[in-house]
């Protein structure tokens, strides 16, 4: 029975395995981290009633509101849309690598194959999935009891959305594609330096790691760790216009960016 299923693995193609393994170890990761990604959306968003409620306060109303599951809110549109983002970022990331080398063998090396090859992985994944991740901010965005449901799915004339393919619809009705991909352009612009330099960050430091422990699982975890703060450290602004998007139904321009930007900095 062993032998037959190294055989069946054997016989998968790599990029698969790679979509496979990225896919399910970021799908674990969002599950763990859920809630925390519940309270950093409402605090993106709702800044007026969660700043003043603070982390215990915020945390308290949520239970109370909705219950243990509330902190899991959309989580479902998060697992759905990190498998294939987490797995087409890992996969992408060897295929440019693999290309980049190819084409410039003599130029491209080191440190700016990892930021060149991470920038359009990101980028590629962020295309491919980003509707799951409009999805999920919405999703995330509503506080809200079941029982304080209207028959026409609104709380206090905000839109209420009962689940991912509600959300869908609703989102798709509401402005067609260009309304499912509201707040793309600031992802891109924050996933390319932030994909490029968390790849950045994680290949130098695994090249300082002694021998001795360059296969340790915790060398890699703290690597991957410290790699993923730095990059979102440094796109973080860039996340909070992306999520105040698309929890907003207006037409967006270039002075609009520079109003969300003003009001960040001046809360």
């Amino acid at each position: 029975m062993a032998a037959s299923s190294e055989s069946i693995l054997d016989h998968i193609p790599l990029f698969a395995k790679e979509l496979l393994a990225g896919g399910l170890a970021g799908g674990f990761a969002k599950t763990v981290v859920a809630p925390l990604e519940r309270l950093k959306i409402l605090f993106q968003t709702r800044r007026t009633e969660f700043r003043s409620a603070g982390l215990s306060g915020s945390v308290r109303r949520i239970a109370k509101t909705e219950g243990l599951l509330g902190f899991y809110r959309g989580n479902g549109a998060s697992v759905a849309r990190i498998i294939p983002y987490a797995g087409l970022h890992f996969m992408s990331y060897e295929e440019y690598r693999r290309l980049i080398m190819q084409a410039f063998p003599n130029v491209w090396k080191g440190p700016t194959l990892d930021l060149m090859a991470g920038s359009l992985s990101g980028g590629t994944a962020v295309l491919f999935t980003y509707p799951l991740d409009l999805i999920r901010t919405k999703l995330a965005y509503q506080i809200v009891s079941p029982t304080k449901l209207n028959v026409s799915g609104m709380v206090n004339n905000e839109q209420v959305y009962r689940g991912i393919r509600d959300c869908l619809s609703k989102t798709y009705k509401e402005g067609g594609i260009r309304g499912l991909y509201r707040g793309v352009a600031p992802t891109l612009f924050g996933i390319f330096p932030y994909a490029g330099l968390k790849f950045y960050f994680y290949e130098e430091m695994k090249r300082r790691v002694p021998e001795d422990y360059k296969k340790s699982i915790m060398a890699k975890l703290t690597c991957g760790s410290v790699a993923g703060l730095l990059g979102q450290t440094f796109t973080y602004p860039l996340e909070v216009v992306r999520r105040q998007m698309q929890v907003t139904c207006f037409i967006w321009s270039a002075g609009n960016y520079r109003w969300i930007l003003s009001n960040m900095i001046q809360s």
